[in-house]
């Protein structure tokens, strides 16, 4: 058993890490005060062919594991890009790991090969106001028209919808109430964010402002049979291959954040002197720097024992604790270590000129999204325990 990454995951992580260097805390702190997509950042990203690592190399990806995509996401977090950076990839990355696993190949060939080259975003419409986390309890409804579906719905959180092309939507095909089980009747598509038929509204929130979150109002949406994914009523069960993967991203990107604030933090300690020293000689600041540097890198041997069970494919109930295990870990140590971050900078940590509190701001995100803390210790006694 190693706990060290190959000679090509060190290869990707350090090349990944000069790229962001082009990119560095000035862009962000513009974005985060400005807002706008990082289009710049999303194109070098796909120029350099990092959105297609864990895509099938038959239709332009590199075909490695999720293993290899956390490795990405964690190395662009923490060169201070944080989540503005990484959720701005994120979807391209994970999103589409249902149609992977379950399109066609007619499919593929068709909606891979853009989101890897960068020509397209994509969007993942799964979440409602009226259901949140309970999915089976979604109101979207899918009604078949001969060759087309019509949808109609709300959905809600959903990121880059102002930029993306395409969505990936979970939508019932069949009234909770006539399914044979609430997981049943679901029906997944990947197909065209049409601006006629979708509105997209902007909700203005915490940080991030760099990657848009939305409401999203869809009236009479058609979606040609051809863009469904797999069969009708499954799609929940399809969606779950998407879920675990997100989660272990997430985690990644917590650690990586994690680690830039803990890397700030550090930095002014050792150059603030206050009382004739520098403050990092203190106990009181050592030993709490300490402490964050001990949890990021036990979450991050979480993530990486994770995204190997995924990859292995190991029993997906295991899978699914180690995903969710993972993303507990760090999503406590990253907002941790961004908190002591500020801690340590005192005054100046509420500044924007030091950064560490646009951190703040965002490893929320980790906490929250896509699942809370408290429904993960919950999955872990009910299912594990």
């Amino acid at each position: 058993m190693s706990f060290t990454l190959n000679e090509q995951q060190c290869e990707i992580r350090a090349a990944v890490a000069r790229l962001c260097e082009r990119f560095g805390d000035d862009y962000w702190l513009r974005k985060d005060s400005e807002g706008g997509f990082p289009h710049e950042f999303h194109a070098a990203m796909a120029e350099a062919g990092w959105l297609g690592i864990a895509m099938p190399s038959a239709y332009g990806g590199s075909g490695l594991g999720i293993t290899e995509a956390a490795i990405i996401m964690q190395a662009v977090a923490q060169s201070g890009a944080g989540f503005s950076g990484a959720s701005a990839i994120h979807m391209n990355i994970f999103g589409l790991h249902p149609v992977v696993v379950f399109g066609s190949d007619e499919q593929k060939r068709r909606f891979l090969p853009p989101l890897i080259a960068g020509r397209e975003k994509a969007c993942f419409a799964v979440t409602e106001p009226d259901a949140g986390l309970d999915t089976t309890r979604l109101t979207t409804r899918a009604e078949r028209r001969g060759d087309r579906y019509l949808l109609s719905g709300r959905k809600i959180w959903i990121s880059t919808a102002q930029v993306a092309e395409k969505m990936l939507i979970l939508a019932r095909t069949t009234p909770v109430e006539e399914a044979p089980r609430p997981s049943l009747g679901m029906t997944l598509f990947y197909t065209d964010l049409d601006r006629a038929k979708v509105e997209v509204r902007e909700i203005a929130k915490m940080g991030r402002k760099a990657v848009d979150s939305n409401l999203l109002f869809i009236d009479g949406l058609e979606v040609p049979v051809e863009d469904r994914i797999g069969e009708e009523g499954k799609g929940f069960h399809y969606i779950l291959h998407g879920m675990n993967p997100e989660r272990i991203l997430i985690a990644a990107e917590a650690v990586g954040l994690g680690r830039a604030a803990l890397a700030r933090a550090a930095g002014y300690a050792r150059e603030r002197v206050v009382f004739g020293r520098p403050i990092g000689q203190n106990q009181a600041i050592q030993h709490l720097l300490a402490e964050r540097w001990i949890e990021l890198e036990a979450a991050e041997l979480m993530v990486l024992r994770a995204a190997a069970a995924y990859d292995r494919g190991e029993e997906p109930g295991l899978v699914g604790a180690f995903a969710n295990a993972a993303k507990y870990s760090a999503a406590e140590a990253g907002f941790r270590a961004c908190e002591t971050a500020v801690m340590t900078h005192g005054g100046m940590g509420y500044a924007r000129e030091y950064h560490v509190e646009r951190y703040f701001r965002e490893i929320q995100i980790a906490r929250i999204a896509p699942v809370s803390p408290q429904l993960i210790l919950s999955h872990i006694a009910e299912r594990v325990l």
